[in-house]
């Protein structure tokens, strides 16, 4: 999969769009791909359709945006580039978790494939980045975890953190305080109809988190 055959402004909307529904959220709108993007909806709509027009993507007026079979295939690469380079920037640069989101934002787009495969083998062929995000394998198969939870929809009970969302760097920062990070054990202890979580992490380090934080946060039962 040769990604410099398409531009780095449709490699982010590819990335985008296919990483939008990885954890069972619908299609998104072209409304929140301007959110997603930085951007307005006018320009996510004119781009939108010139990816439509290469055949990666499929438009429809006031429809949610849905990649191509090809669009897929593209945005399935960017995804694995883009959490090989978390990876390596942690694991070998010594990069925090919260440091590595942005700086693989900009390296993404310059790596070829061949540097790519060289991280992937260097680094052991990891299945996950630093956040818990499974690195799809070469050949573009995804592998998200079966029977995750979102913590704010997940009864009382113990648990395995498995992923956190990259979204916010300052969250990132204070959760690794509470030491809230991908394979921490944790028992959720009550969860409000809103979706905000007591838990405790270790014998005696009690946590409230509001619904928006526990929105970040992924769970296996355990």
């Amino acid at each position: 999969m040769n990604l410099s055959e398409i531009t780095p402004v449709a490699q982010d909307y590819l990335k985008a769009i296919w990483s939008a529904t990885e954890w069972g959220d619908p299609p998104i709108t072209t409304t929140a791909l301007a959110a997603r993007l930085g951007t307005t909806p006018p320009n996510v709509t004119d781009t939108v359709k010139r990816l439509a027009g290469q055949g990666l993507v499929e438009y429809r007026p006031y429809k949610p945006v849905n990649l191509t079979g090809q669009g897929r295939a593209y945005a399935v690469a960017m995804v694995r580039r883009h959490r090989l380079l978390e990876t390596f920037l942690v694991t070998t640069l010594g990069y925090s978790w919260d440091q590595v989101h942005e700086e693989a934002e900009r390296l993404e787009h310059a790596a070829s494939d061949e540097l790519i495969e060289r991280i992937d083998t260097t680094l052991g062929h990891p299945t996950h980045d630093p956040h818990g995000d499974p690195i799809p394998s070469a050949d573009g198969h995804p592998h998200r975890p079966n029977h995750a939870l979102r913590l704010d929809t997940a009864p009382p009970g113990a648990y395995q953190i498995t992923r956190i969302s990259d979204a916010d760097p300052h969250r990132l920062t204070r959760f690794h305080h509470h030491d809230l990070t991908p394979g921490t054990d944790l028992h959720l202890t009550d969860r409000t109809p809103d979706g905000a979580a007591t838990l405790t992490v270790a014998p005696q380090h009690r946590i409230i988190l509001d619904s928006e934080d526990a929105t970040a946060i992924w769970v296996l039962p355990r």
